[in-house]
């Protein structure tokens, strides 16, 4: 039986890396979406390698993006998220992607689906995942995206243009409200772990916030250290279940364990010395707080762009864990947090009207690449739904 195509494009987005798709390439019918990213990525894989797939054998490698034309008159493309597990068949819809919302702009112009000219171009992209607009602005090379530039990203060998990607009223991305249980900090009686003091925000996506030396730890441990700790890992499994529960996100425990990629866990320190995946020394001076984050139940090897921003406008919120940990002479609009990679810094604008917090925007840069592009190959035993391509 002849194996099945579709055009696709293979970009880095930031610290993550997806599989880009043209709506239009796609059928028709959503419902057999899942099937094709599962093929596209190999995603199920028992060994967790993906090496039947595009998939890199990490949350952060196991993207897809489909790209669009507007289903709202104030934005230029439409961009649907979706993320995949290595291990796990499972297909999550629910949640949202900062670091590759940097290459859908890029995408979108090489692709011809914005037309651009001159120097620099802005792309307002849709996130059809949590209905929420996004200005991307990135220079021009000969009216394609610009891959070359001076900036750098931790995590990120090498330099890149910048796109600076500015997310308008991030707050209440999957709830709806900013502060969910509206109180910055909560205390939840969690099975298996006991009573624990945590912060609940949703801002990009939405995060439980964790003080490190709550569950014993430093707050600096390195994801194979973190990731070679099962028992850690399924307490911190339980938390995001029972915060998934108390934020409105799950009905229950059950439910919430069938919706792996949010809220994502953030395990929170005081800024402090640390050393980098690459080895690199941060000095306390150099960060303002201390960040190790879970996705999809993987330690991140850097830090999501929408756990940034929520992290950033968190620290902003009086009464917040991020508020009381991070460094009280921080800039209010400029946080640097440290992370495994490195150093991110982002900026947010947080206010409050009539006594509610409220999260005006988030602005962060990024770079992007497209890497490759043709036609992806799917097994026709694993799509069955398919027409051979």
């Amino acid at each position: 039986m002849r194996q099945r195509k579709i055009p696709a494009v293979f970009m880095r987005g930031g610290t993550s890396k997806a599989v880009m798709f043209h709506r239009h390439h796609l059928p028709e019918d959503e419902s057999l979406w899942p099937q094709i990213f599962v093929a596209v990525l190999g995603a199920g894989d028992a060994t967790g390698r993906q090496l039947d797939g595009l998939g890199g054998g990490i949350s952060s490698l196991s993207k897809v993006c489909v790209i669009g034309p507007p289903s709202r008159s104030d934005a230029d493309v439409d961009y649907t998220f979706v993320q995949l597990s290595p291990k796990s068949e499972h297909v999550d819809f629910s949640s949202s992607c900062g670091n590759m919302t940097a290459a859908v702009g890029p995408f979108a112009v090489d692709e011809g689906l914005v037309v651009a000219a001159g120097d620099r171009v802005v792309v307002r992209i849709h996130n059809t995942n949590a209905q929420q607009l996004i200005v991307s602005k990135f220079p021009l090379d000969e009216d394609q995206a610009a891959v070359d530039g001076d900036w750098v990203i931790p995590g990120v060998s090498g330099q890149g243009a910048p796109v600076r990607l500015e997310f308008q009223h991030p707050g209440g991305a999957a709830t709806g409200r900013l502060l969910p249980t509206g109180e910055p900090i909560n205390s939840l009686d969690v099975v298996g772990v006991g009573p624990l003091e945590l912060s609940m925000v949703d801002a990009g996506n939405p995060c439980v916030f964790i003080a490190a030396d709550a569950l014993g730890l430093a707050g600096t441990e390195m994801p194979d250290v973190l990731d070679s700790q099962s028992e850690l890992l399924d307490r911190l499994e339980s938390i995001r279940c029972s915060a998934s529960v108390a934020m409105g996100i799950s009905d229950s425990i059950e439910a919430a364990a069938k919706i792996p990629s949010i809220p994502k866990v953030a395990l929170v320190s005081p800024a402090q010395v640390a050393t980098t995946l690459s080895g690199v020394s941060i000095g306390q001076s150099e960060c303002d707080v201390t960040l190790r984050m879970i996705s999809v139940g993987q330690p991140h090897r850097a830090i999501p762009v929408t756990g940034s921003m929520c992290t950033a406008i968190a620290a902003q919120i009086t009464g917040t864990l991020v508020h009381r940990l991070c460094r009280p002479e921080v800039v209010p609009d400029d946080i640097r947090i440290a992370h495994p990679s490195g150093v991110a810094r982002v900026g947010a604008t947080v206010n409050q009207q009539s006594g509610k917090w409220i999260a005006e925007n988030a602005v962060l840069y990024r770079t992007a690449r497209r890497l490759m592009d043709g036609q992806v190959y799917l097994s026709a035993a694993k799509t069955p739904g398919l027409s051979a391509g």
